[in-house]
C-alpha cells in the first residue's frame, strides 16, 4: 500500500480540508453564484491563495471557515427566501392571475445590512479607516446617469449625491479638510476625522462615458454596503456636533439646485474652539474675512466646499446666491474665461487654480501668477513627499520661501538646517576647526608619501652607485609624488566601492530566496527613482541652458 494512501470516504486533511473551490462553495450553499458574490462582499469574504492547489491553478479557492461562517449566516436565509419569491411570482404572472400577482408582491422579502456592517466595523474608528473607497464610489454614482439596462435607477443617484452633499457639509463647517488636488481622473481630497485621514476622488461635473467592459452589478453591490455605511457614519457625526439627523433642507435653495449651500446652512458651526487642535485652528483661519465670487464657468460646488471649509464666504453667478456680483464687500472674484467684459477694481480676478494652491500652502499666495489670461505655475500635489522622491521642483521652493515669509523666518542655505541658522557662530567655529584639521591631515600625508618616496629613490641610486641628487631627479620625484598620490586616491575609492559592493554581497546570501527577490525589487525600484530625478534635473538644467541662450 503506498505510504500517502487513503481509503474512499476518510477523512481529509491539510489543504484539501483547508480549502474548497467556488463551485463547491457554490453548490454546497445552494445558491447561484450572483448570490454568492453578493454574499461575499456583504460578508467580507475574500479568496486565498493556497501554497498547494488540490484541484489545480485553474480554480479561484476559499477558505473553509469562510464557507461555514455564510452557511449558517441571516443574510442567505433571506436570499432563499427572495428566490422563492421570484419564482413565485413569474409562476402567478405566467398564468395571468393579476390577483395572485398582486397578493404576492405584497409579501416581497427585504434585508437590511445592519448586522453586517456592525461586524466588520465593531468601533467608529474601524468604519473611518475603511472610509476611503465607500466615499469615492458614492461619488462617482452621484456623478453618473441613471441607465436603465444597467440597473442604475434613478433614486440611487439621489440617494449617493445626498450622502455625499452631507459628508462635504460635515467637514466644511468643521474645518476637517487638509489636502486638494486637482487631477485628470477628478480632484482629490484629504479630511482627517476624528484622528483618521480620509482620502476620496470626486469626478469632474461633466457629462460621464459609460465603458462597456465594467460588471455594474458587482459595483452596484459595492455601492449598497457603501451606502448604508456612509449613512451610519453620517449619522454618527452629525450627532456629535449635536445635530438632527437627515437635515432638513430649505426647499427653496433645493429647487434652485443650491443643494451643497442648503447643507451648510443647515450645518451650522457649532464646533468649540477649545477642541479644535492647531491644524483646524489654522485651516478655519485661512481664508477669513475673505468674500469669493464664482462666475458661472468655474465648477461651483468644489469651490464652495474647499472655501467655506477653509473659513471664507462664498456667493455665485445664479439663483439661491447669497449675494450679487455687484457687492462692494467681494475681495476675489475667481472666473475661467480669458477675457473678462466688466471689472471692479476693488478685487482680485483669479483662476481657480489659486484656491487650491492657498490651502496646500496654508498660506495666502501672491495673485500675480494666476490674473485671468496668465499661464498658470505647476499645480503641486500634496500627497508627494519631495524629500522622499529626491527631487524638488521650483515652484515649490517658491512656495517655501512664502512660507517663510509670512512666518518671518530666514531659510538656511541650501544643504544646511534651521539650526545652522540659530547657532551661526558655533557653525562658523566648527567649520574653521574641521577645515584646519582637515589640512593638517592632507599636509601630514603629503609629506608622508614625499619621505617615502624619496627613501625609495635613495635605496634605488644606492643600488646604482650613485647617491648625488640632480634638479632633473627632484622635478622627477616631485611627477612622481603627484603620480602616487592619484594613484592612492583611485586606490581609497576603488577600496571603498568594493567594500561596499561584498558587504551587499554578504547581506544577500545571509536572506532567504524570498527576502533577496524583496531586496532586489528594492534597489530595481531606487534604480528607476533616480533615474527619473536625474531626468528631471537634466530637462531643467537644458531649460534653464535654452532661457539664458535666448535672452542673449
Amino acid at each position: 500500500m503506498p505510504k500517502h494512501y487513503r481509503p474512499p470516504g476518510k477523512k481529509k486533511e491539510g489543504n484539501a480540508a483547508r480549502y474548497i473551490t467556488r463551485s463547491q462553495a457554490v453548490k454546497d450553499l445552494q445558491v447561484s453564484l450572483s448570490v454568492f458574490r453578493k454574499l461575499c462582499i456583504f460578508k467580507n469574504v475574500f479568496p486565498r491563495d493556497p501554497k498547494k492547489k488540490v484541484k489545480g491553478n485553474h480554480h479561484t479557492y476559499y477558505h473553509m471557515k469562510d464557507i461555514l461562517g455564510l452557511k449558517h449566516d441571516p443574510l442567505l436565509v433571506k436570499f432563499r427566501e427572495a428566490r422563492t419569491y421570484e419564482k413565485k411570482k413569474k409562476k402567478a404572472m405566467s398564468k395571468k392571475n393579476k390577483d395572485l400577482v398582486e397578493r404576492v408582491s405584497t409579501h416581497k422579502p427585504s434585508y437590511t445590512l445592519d448586522r453586517p456592517i456592525l461586524e466588520r466595523y465593531p468601533t467608529f474608528i474601524d468604519a473611518l479607516r475603511d472610509l476611503d473607497d465607500g466615499l469615492t464610489m458614492v461619488h462617482l454614482f452621484a456623478a453618473l446617469p441613471a441607465i436603465e439596462r444597467e440597473n442604475i435607477q434613478v433614486e440611487r443617484i439621489h440617494s449617493c449625491r445626498g450622502l455625499s452633499l452631507e459628508w462635504q457639509a460635515y467637514v466644511s463647517r468643521t474645518h476637517k479638510l487638509r489636502k486638494a488636488f486637482i487631477s485628470v481622473k477628478g480632484i482629490y481630497y484629504q479630511a482627517e476625522v476624528e484622528g483618521q485621514k480620509i482620502t476620496w476622488l470626486t469626478p469632474h461635473a461633466l457629462q460621464q462615458v459609460m465603458p462597456q467592459d465594467v460588471d455594474y452589478k458587482i459595483m452596484l453591490t459595492f455601492l449598497e454596503l457603501y451606502e448604508n455605511l456612509l449613512g451610519f457614519v453620517n449619522f454618527k457625526l452629525y450627532n456629535s456636533i449635536n445635530l438632527k439627523y437627515p437635515p432638513i433642507l430649505d426647499p427653496r435653495l433645493k429647487a434652485s439646485a443650491s443643494d451643497l449651500y442648503a447643507f451648510t446652512r443647515y450645518v451650522e458651526n457649532v464646533a468649540d474652539e477649545n477642541e479644535d487642535d492647531e491644524e483646524t485652528r489654522a485651516c478655519k483661519t485661512l481664508f477669513k474675512d475673505m468674500t469669493f465670487f464664482l462666475s458661472r464657468e468655474v465648477p461651483r460646488e468644489s469651490l464652495l466646499f474647499v472655501i467655506t471649509a477653509f473659513g471664507g464666504v462664498v456667493s455665485w453667478e445664479g439663483d439661491g446666491a447669497p449675494f450679487e456680483e455687484s457687492n462692494q464687500s467681494i475681495n476675489y472674484q475667481i472666473v475661467d474665461r480669458p477675457s473678462q467684459s466688466h471689472r471692479f477694481i476693488s478685487r482680485d480676478y483669479i483662476q481657480p487654480q489659486w484656491v487650491f494652491d492657498c490651502i496646500n500652502a496654508r498660506i495666502i499666495l501672491p495673485t500675480e501668477d494666476y490674473i485671468v489670461g496668465k499661464v498658470l505655475p505647476p499645480h503641486l500635489s500634496p500627497f508627494v513627499d519631495n524629500e522622499a522622491e529626491g527631487h524638488e521642483p521650483e515652484y515649490a521652493e517658491t512656495i517655501k520661501r512664502h512660507q517663510a515669509a509670512a512666518r518671518k523666518e530666514i531659510l538656511p542655505m541650501p544643504g544646511g538646517e534651521q539650526d545652522d541658522l540659530d547657532n551661526a557662530q558655533n557653525l562658523l567655529a566648527e567649520g574653521i576647526i574641521d577645515r584646519t584639521k582637515a589640512k593638517e591631515a592632507a599636509e601630514r600625508k603629503r609629506k608622508m608619501a614625499m619621505l617615502q618616496e624619496e627613501y625609495h629613490h635613495e635605496l634605488k641610486k644606492e643600488l646604482e652607485g650613485t647617491t648625488q641628487h640632480t634638479p632633473a631627479t627632484a622635478e622627477e620625484g616631485k611627477k612622481k609624488k603627484k603620480n602616487v598620490d592619484d594613484e592612492e586616491t583611485e586606490d581609497d575609492d576603488q577600496n571603498l566601492q568594493q567594500f561596499a559592493d561584498d558587504n551587499d554581497n554578504m547581506s544577500k546570501v545571509t536572506m532567504s530566496r524570498k527576502k533577496r527577490r524583496l531586496y532586489e525589487a528594492m534597489k530595481i525600484s531606487q534604480e528607476r527613482k533616480k533615474a527619473s530625478v536625474d531626468t528631471l534635473k537634466t530637462r531643467k538644467k537644458n531649460i534653464q541652458n535654452s532661457k539664458k541662450t535666448s535672452s542673449h
